[in-house]
């Protein structure tokens, strides 16, 4: 039997909020034709286009509730009110950010890139670019989430030995045994209590407060 296809990486399209009344013809006319590039570009790709949103007040919530693996930001100029709302929605589930725009000025790009976007295309929104560009992204933010990992098991086994080092002061300090000999009285006594060393010296330091 062969393995089930993986499903469509479900996407959502962000884009800035067209006023007629400050865009003329032909700047409305290639914000449709940028539409249509990306709508033909996700469909011809086999990705599922869940929705393409405007890029207002409702927008976080919009995306909340769909949920999409990644979101691309078509934003023909200035980028920023579209990628404000779009990063407000990502702060409690981080996903890939794609962001076509006509802005090649670095200060945008350096801001964008600061705020989470995966990718930063400037005048290249063409339906044929899209795959590759896509997956280019993709990767990125994987790589990304593992090096934040990383970092974060990092920092927490830090946190963990700062509060071993602690526990093991005090035990000297109330105890007057040598460095060694209180370590290896935590490891007895979470042996004995069945915890992690961590969690035995945050309760010793726990305790330590309450007693002040």
């Amino acid at each position: 039997m062969k393995p089930s296809a993986a499903p469509p990486l479900r996407i959502v399209v962000a884009t800035t909020v067209a006023d007629p009344h400050q865009y003329d013809a032909a700047a409305l006319a290639e914000q449709s034709r940028r539409a249509n590039a990306l709508r033909i570009g996700l469909l011809e790709a086999g990705y599922d286009l869940v929705a393409s949103l405007p890029a207002d007040m409702y927008l976080p919530e919009r995306i909340a509730q769909l949920q999409p693996d990644l979101i691309i930001i078509d934003a023909d100029s200035d980028a920023r009110d579209v990628l404000e709302h779009v990063v407000v929605s990502s702060q409690h589930g981080r996903r890939p950010i794609v962001l076509f725009t006509d802005d090649a000025a670095p200060a945008s790009m350096a801001a964008a890139m600061a705020a989470g976007v995966s990718a930063y295309i400037v005048a290249g929104l063409q339906a044929e670019r899209l795959e590759p560009v896509l997956n280019v992204a993709l990767a990125r933010f994987r790589q990304e989430e593992i090096m934040r990992g990383e970092l974060a098991d990092a920092r927490h086994q830090l946190a963990e030995r700062k509060t071993v080092e602690r526990a093991k002061g005090l035990l000297m300090k109330h105890h007057g045994i040598s460095e060694e000999a209180a370590y290896q009285r935590l490891r007895s006594m979470a042996m004995n209590k069945k915890m992690k060393l961590a969690e035995l010296a945050q309760r010793i330091l726990d305790v330590e407060d309450l007693l002040g």
